[in-house]
């Protein structure tokens, strides 16, 4: 594992299952994009990163040895799940509020994100990929149970643009072990919500697939290790099909 600037990079082997992303991992908000005053609210939330992501994305990891790229940024710097003129890219609303460091980003530090954090994340991607053989793009998000006073009751949601068979095999594995699962929830894949796994799929040539779980679960060592090995079973089958289909073509 390394550490080097806006992004933390775990080595695997080159014929992983899956190669694993992780936009959300950190609430770390560098040099002069620290949360001062009002915005002070916000650290540590959901605003600022995705609880339990990184530690899920590390043992899901280390269960299959994949490699796996993840932001040491939090996401309201910039979200690098976004795409670059998503209205979100820079959020300025959290819970009605105006986030102040937000409110007014000008050109040059639009562009000073961008080269700092976005790219080099994304960058990462692409060099692990022209790396690594896996056929899944496979990002890890978590979220809260309750979004602006709406409730959400699922443990885990599996998000998937044009990937509906993968989607809802991975459903129905996570439904027989257990586990509350719900498809295209708390966000739909298919509205774009899967972008930097969806874009480097398709650059590259693979198949893109995201689960979202609840942070309240994702930050309990125990639900991981009940879901980990569940997940990791899921991608080493999917993996083989896809690679089977692949080579019968």
């Amino acid at each position: 594992m390394s550490e080097v600037g806006p992004i933390e990079v775990v080595l695997g082997a080159d014929d992983a299952p899956a190669f694993l992303t992780c936009e959300h991992a950190s609430d770390r908000m560098p040099g002069p994009y620290a949360l001062v005053g009002p915005d002070t609210r916000l650290l540590g939330t959901h605003w600022t990163y995705d609880p339990g992501a990184r530690e899920l994305t590390l043992e899901l990891a280390a269960a299959l040895g994949a490699p796996a790229v993840l932001a040491r940024f939090g996401r309201l710097v910039i979200d690098p799940n976004r795409m670059l003129d998503s209205p979100t890219l820079f959020r300025d609303l959290a819970d009605g509020l105006p986030i102040h460091l937000n409110q007014h980003v000008t050109a040059a530090d639009r562009e000073s994100r961008i080269a700092a954090f976005y790219e080099p994340y994304h960058r990462a991607i692409d060099e692990g990929l022209r790396r690594c053989s896996a056929p899944l793009v496979f990002p890890l998000h978590t979220f809260t149970d309750d979004y602006e006073g709406s409730h959400r009751p699922m443990e885990v949601g599996v998000l998937f643009d044009t990937e509906d068979e993968l989607g809802e095999a991975l459903h129905a594995a996570l439904c027989a072990a257990g586990f509350v699962s719900a498809l295209n929830e708390p966000w739909s894949g298919k509205d774009g919500l899967v972008y930097s796994a969806d874009h480097h799929a398709r650059l590259h040539g693979r198949h893109a697939l995201e689960i979202e779980v609840r942070n309240d679960c994702a930050t309990d060592p125990a639900f991981r290790a009940r879901l980990v090995p569940v997940v990791a079973d899921f991608l080493r089958e999917a993996a083989s099909r896809l690679r089977v289909a692949t080579s019968s073509r």
